[in-house]
């Protein structure tokens, strides 16, 4: 047993203390904010820190980069032209100004998106910065090419993790990493812990790669 999976093993079971006297699990989310199953992966995860020795540490990836010369479906093709703006202001604000913004940007942007249906134009990228203290002209990287390597970069950080047939969001902890989970309504308090132990559990079993079922019902924004 690797020193990291010992971690995750302490993580998993709470029953001797809190979550405070564990030692701290690192994890590694990456995100798209356009996508409404990472933003609720993503709400899940802030509960299992509430609920586990955990802390997360926020990545930009991109569906616009990931679907680059695949045949997307006519129906899908304009989404994939808008997924560039809002991944590129992310890049460029943690850039700028240091990763630890990406957390409350991806919450400012994920809140008006999914939660209050705004259009992604550079009027609702320049909100979401200022409410997070950030420059409002950083909204103008939408439209630039100026970040994209970064952008490529980190996304590849994260897809070369769990392979080309997947999407966002992507895990990475204890010397494993994965896509999802994907889960609606967003689990909270212990029943968001226990998702947690459960997906490490599975995630740390020698040879599994899945386990799927078809969803049958839209995001639910809790």
């Amino acid at each position: 047993m690797t020193a990291d999976s010992a971690l995750a093993v302490d993580s998993v079971s709470n029953d001797s203390g809190s979550a405070a006297d564990q030692p701290v699990l690192d994890a590694d989310f990456w995100f798209d904010p356009l996508c409404p199953w990472a933003w609720l992966t993503s709400r899940w995860m802030l509960e299992v820190e509430k609920v586990r020795s955990v802390r997360t540490r926020w990545h930009v990836m991109s569906l616009a980069v990931l679907n680059e010369g695949r045949d997307v479906p006519e129906q899908y093709r304009e989404a994939m032209r808008q997924a560039w703006g809002p991944v590129r202001v992310c890049i460029a604000a943690a850039a700028t100004a240091g990763d630890e913004v990406l957390l409350p940007l991806y919450t400012a942007l994920g809140e008006r998106r999914h939660l209050q249906k705004a259009e992604l134009t550079e009027e609702t990228f320049a909100a979401a910065l200022v409410e997070v203290g950030l420059d409002p002209a950083l909204a103008a990287a939408a439209r630039s090419t100026e970040w994209d390597e970064r952008l490529r970069a980190s996304h590849t950080d994260g897809i070369s993790r769990v392979g080309m047939d997947v999407g966002t969001p992507v895990i990475a902890v204890a010397g494993t990493a994965f896509f999802g989970p994907v889960v609606t309504p967003a689990p909270r308090g212990e029943a968001a812990g226990k998702l947690w132990d459960g997906v490490l559990l599975v995630a740390q079993t020698p040879g599994f790669y899945e386990l799927k079922r078809t969803r049958d019902q839209d995001p639910v924004f809790d």
